[in-house]
């Protein structure tokens, strides 16, 4: 069988072919990149566009007909709302085109099954840092739970904010990343770790609003907030007794942030794991896979339930294919 996967949570359209081994066959990402921070509908409008050619060329790539598909996965949230509706709209369509199931997917489990199915690991505590989403994740008692989060924006989000404050393009963590690299002065920025939780804005109004050399604060700014996100996942991984992390979100293909999270696995005794550039970010393989096993465990999503869901917490989603 042959699943497609459909990602529109928010900049990226992602369209990923697979077959039930998780052999990805095609998955193309088309990503609306604004001068500023994204308009939710101009995203979605840019969804809209590039969905049919996308789908084409998703086809093209795998070598696979139409008819060949066997389901029809979508994110089903969390994201942005006309974002999320219009990549649900072409889902549905799709699935009763075919006549095949369709399967909504909690965007921030996938991070997670995509991961368990790239690497070698199987029950991690999942450090997830995207532009909207940071949190701590971790299996137990039937769910994934959140044992620890952002208490405002996300870090991905942080840093473009920070880089339109510095006339850096979207997105702005990879610019960030490279000027980071030619500084080794640390300045002193708020450190924000409350329990488990993570906040950002203090630090971003700290950076954005100091007078020092940019190449200094880019390397501050990371060195800070990945020292943050490194702390809460040692603390998970003591409060879980897991010894297996993984990386997921565009954020982790950051080499400094990997690099910290790496050693900090290697003196516990644990180890860390992260799937292939690609499929960090958002994407439709990362989809499909999760529809795939959540359908093998049985369950379904019928048209009448396929209605989208902004705020769809990681912790709502029975792990049925799971112990």
């Amino acid at each position: 069988m042959y699943i497609i996967g459909l990602e529109g949570t928010a900049h990226t359209l992602g369209i990923g072919i697979l077959d039930e081994k998780g052999t990805v066959l095609a998955n193309l990402m088309k990503t609306y990149r604004p001068k500023e921070g994204i308009h939710p509908r101009e995203a979605a409008n840019h969804h809209a566009k590039e969905f049919l050619p996308s789908l084409e060329e998703a086809f093209s790539t795998a070598g696979i007909d139409r008819d060949d598909i066997g389901l029809v996965a979508f994110s089903q949230g969390p994201g942005l709302g006309p974002c999320l509706r219009t990549v649900a709209t072409g889902a549905r369509a799709l699935s009763l085109s075919l006549k095949v199931p369709l399967i909504g997917v909690n965007h921030c489990i996938a991070h997670i099954e995509i991961g368990r199915l790239t690497t070698d690991c199987d029950d991690p505590v999942l450090l997830y840092a995207s532009g909207g989403n940071t949190q701590v994740i971790a299996f137990t008692r039937g769910r994934y739970r959140v044992f620890g989060e952002t208490l405002d924006i996300g870090i991905g989000n942080m840093l473009d904010k920070f880089g339109r404050v510095h006339n850096i393009p979207f997105p702005g963590g990879p610019v960030i990343e490279k000027r980071a690299m030619k500084s080794d002065e640390l300045i002193d920025l708020p450190y924000s770790v409350k329990g488990m939780d993570v906040s950002f804005s203090g630090i971003l109004t700290a950076a954005s609003n100091s007078k020092a050399p940019l190449n200094d604060l880019c390397f501050s700014l990371q060195e800070t907030t990945f020292a943050m996100l490194t702390e809460v996942t040692e603390r998970a991984l003591a409060h879980t007794g897991k010894d297996e992390v993984l990386l997921g979100g565009g954020v982790v293909r950051n080499d400094r942030l990997r690099e910290m999270v790496e050693i900090m696995a290697e003196e516990r005794g644990a180890k860390a794991y992260a799937p292939p550039g690609p499929l960090c970010v958002d994407n439709g393989a990362m989809i499909g896979w999760t529809g795939y096993v959540m359908h093998e465990a049985g369950l379904k999503t019928p048209i009448a339930k396929s209605g989208v869901m902004q705020n769809f917490r990681t912790d709502e989603v029975d792990i049925t294919w799971r112990r």
